[in-house]
């Protein structure tokens, strides 16, 4: 099994390219069930996810076409063969599940396993299947299997989620694309993963209103087209490197990065004393002078502080002048890595969903390991800031949402390196 070694070599600099949104292009994949006519997608990220996507919708009968080194994917669903979303591949991913709407749009029936991921809380399907339910779908729970049927089709009907779930928000607004008549979305999620979905659908011809805002208007239509979109550029992968210089020192230029997509996350960064500029290529980071300050942050849904940066920051709150305090409001069970960085000379305490960090002068390097995938790359910032050697291991996390990180971090001078049974 693979590590990941790191070794704290001062400042860093030079330029990053940002990858296209992991959870974007999952989430636009599997709209190509939506439509006869070919979907392509360009600005696709390179990561294991989705190679378990692709196995997904290729068990389904669609075809995937990989082009230009994975970052163009071609898909046709022209012939779908199958309507089960097995168990086997399902359970690798917790994204599989957004087959579920499409396929019940397009086929009228489905069976797809309950989902796997990450084990970062329960995250339950109950308002994907109430969404669904009140889009007139027939859904029973039975050995692990979601088994949903639209005997009489779909129809449009006001939806009214109780959390605003990103998933779900996902799985209804797709369905809803080829539903009978008008539906509306209301405590919508309002992420840009759900503002690119949304595009794309209507590249493909839908009737989309109101993406972005808490309501989300859909009128149905007969059928969907093909189209070609390029995939957003993730926000989390932005946010994880522009912490990069601001936890180790130096200037870095964040290619194809924007401000809107990380705001809330920008102004905590002011906050603690990292300058973040607007540049021709993206966004420019760099450490201000003295010591980082402490900051305390409370994770909310878009355009609140993302629970997918908390981990990161916390690593930079660990060497943070002051006391800090990090409130997990998103997921349960989300603080898996404070006791990996506490190892490294952090000094945190956990309370529930809170933790609160008291800053230390230095971090020291110490063998680690990574319990879930936005826990693995807060350690490897940790490790580039702590003195002398961190070694990270069960790093195939990282391959789920992280393009060539070791490649990236070197190309900012860093001293990282994966290896093999260490």
């Amino acid at each position: 099994m693979d590590s990941i070694v790191v070794t704290g070599n001062g400042p860093l600099s030079g330029q990053i390219p940002i990858a296209g949104a992991k959870n974007a292009c999952l989430t636009l994949m599997p709209a190509t069930l939506l439509s006869d006519e070919p979907l392509t997608l360009t600005n696709a990220p390179r990561l294991s996810d989705i190679k378990t996507m692709t196995e997904l919708l290729s068990s389904l009968g669609c075809e995937v076409s990989s082009l230009q080194d994975g970052q163009v994917l071609v898909m046709s669903s022209h012939d779908l063969d199958n309507h089960v979303a097995d168990y086997d591949i399902v359970r690798k991913m917790r994204a599989s599940n957004l087959v579920l709407g499409p396929m019940l749009a397009r086929l009228g029936h489905a069976v797809v396993s309950l989902p796997g991921g990450c084990a970062i809380g329960a995250r339950p399907m109950d308002l994907h299947i109430q969404g669904l339910e009140a889009l007139g779908a027939e859904i029973e729970l039975r050995d692990g299997y979601l088994h949903a049927n639209a005997p009489n089709g779909l129809k449009g009907a006001k939806v009214s989620f109780g959390f605003a779930s990103v998933g779900a928000t996902e799985n209804v607004l797709m369905a809803a694309t080829l539903a009978r008549g008008t539906t509306v979305l209301e405590n919508a999620a309002r992420e840009p993963e759900i503002v690119d979905l949304a595009t794309c659908l209507r590249r493909m011809g839908a009737q989309i209103e109101g993406d972005g805002t808490g309501t989300i208007t859909i009128q149905g239509v007969d059928r969907l087209g093909g189209a070609t979109h390029p995939v957003v550029t993730d926000r989390i992968e932005l946010g994880t490197y522009m912490l990069a210089p601001a936890i180790c020192g130096g200037e870095v230029e964040c290619l194809g990065g924007r401000i809107d997509l990380v705001g809330a996350f920008c102004e905590k960064l002011d906050e603690a004393g990292i300058s973040v500029s607007e540049t021709d290529k993206g966004l420019k980071v760099a450490r201000k002078n003295g010591r980082i300050r402490s900051v305390n942050v409370t994770t909310e849904p878009f355009p609140g502080f993302p629970t997918d940066l908390q981990a990161q920051m916390m690593a930079l709150m660990c060497t943070a002048e002051g006391i800090s305090v990090l409130e997990e409001k998103i997921f349960e069970n989300r603080f898996m890595h404070a006791p990996e960085l506490t190892r490294m000379g952090a000094q945190i305490d956990v309370h529930g969903g809170t933790a609160t960090v008291t800053g230390v002068e230095r971090l020291k390097g110490a063998p680690v390991m990574a319990t879930d995938l936005r826990a693995s790359v807060s350690l490897l910032l940790a490790g580039l800031a702590a003195e002398g050697e961190t070694v990270v291991s069960r790093v195939y996390h990282l391959d789920r949402g992280y393009e060539q990180v070791v490649r990236k971090f070197e190309g900012m001078g860093a001293k990282i390196e994966r290896v093999s049974n260490r």
